[in-house]
């Protein structure tokens, strides 16, 4: 046995080994937590079931399935990088957990980045849950995929930012209350599983600007009626993307 094999190497480990244990971990809470699942999971699943099986709502011509799996799809997004990412964090940061991370090895940047991967993970799992679900119900997706993964992106990006923003900023009470009213508000009015239309035209075009009502019509314009890119949808999703994203990085507080 060579001298220095059990020497200690006292140090921080390399960034991306940090980013990616940090990410791990956080996936591993969300996963365990009964409340998010049933946030990220249940509701959506029962949701996505319930519609597409009962004609509660009139989603128009064709199958209701194709109408709602697109919005279902936005509902997920926004239930994990905005609902579920608020108050996660919001809690976290009145217990201290942040302040104390703040102080570890691992940059805050780097915590963020870790915290946003970890709910991509999430989406991934719940994509892939609510597509087989879909598919079973009959659904028919088209369109091109690389358009609805640039949507998925902008839309997290979206959601994360107004979601750190409210966590960053509100006591861990009011984010819990604040972003369970905007999830039920935005699931009634943001055309996830109500069509736009049913609206009046002055509340359409307001409602139109929300990022789940963008999410939603631009995932249902590729998956449902087949079209390329659309670049109206998708540039709402970018300016709610950098205005939260930016505010967040502002005004978060980690006290």
């Amino acid at each position: 046995m060579s001298a220095g094999t059990y020497t200690p190497r006292p140090g921080a480990a390399p960034l991306p080994r940090m980013i990616a244990a940090q990410t791990a971990l956080e996936t591993r809470m969300l996963l365990r937590n009964g409340e998010q699942l049933l946030l990220t999971v249940i509701i959506p699943t029962l949701l996505l079931v319930l519609f597409s099986a009962v004609d509660i709502v009139d989603t128009g011509a064709g199958e209701s399935v194709d109408f709602l799996a697109p919005g279902i799809l936005a509902l997920a997004v926004m239930s994990t990088a905005f609902t579920g990412q608020a108050i996660a964090t919001g809690f976290e940061r009145r217990y201290g957990v942040l302040k104390r991370l703040g102080a570890s090895p691992l940059p805050r940047w780097a915590l963020m980045t870790a915290k946003t991967l970890s709910v991509l993970v999430t989406e991934v799992l719940q994509i892939v849950l609510l597509t087989a679900i879909a598919f079973a119900l009959g659904w028919s997706p088209e369109g091109n995929p690389l358009s609805v993964l640039l949507l998925l992106v902008l839309g997290t990006a979206a959601f994360s930012g107004l979601g750190l923003l409210m966590a960053g900023t509100l006591k861990a009470e009011a984010t819990l209350a604040a972003a369970n009213l905007v999830f039920l508000l935005l699931l009634v009015g943001g055309g996830v599983i109500v069509p736009p239309d049913k609206f009046p035209d002055a509340v359409q075009s307001v409602l139109g600007l929300l990022p789940v009502s963008a999410l939603s019509e631009g995932l249902r314009d590729v998956l449902q009626h087949g079209a390329s890119m659309p670049w109206a949808q998708a540039g709402i999703l970018a300016v709610w993307a950098v205005l939260g994203l930016g505010a967040a990085a502002k005004f978060f507080r980690w006290e």
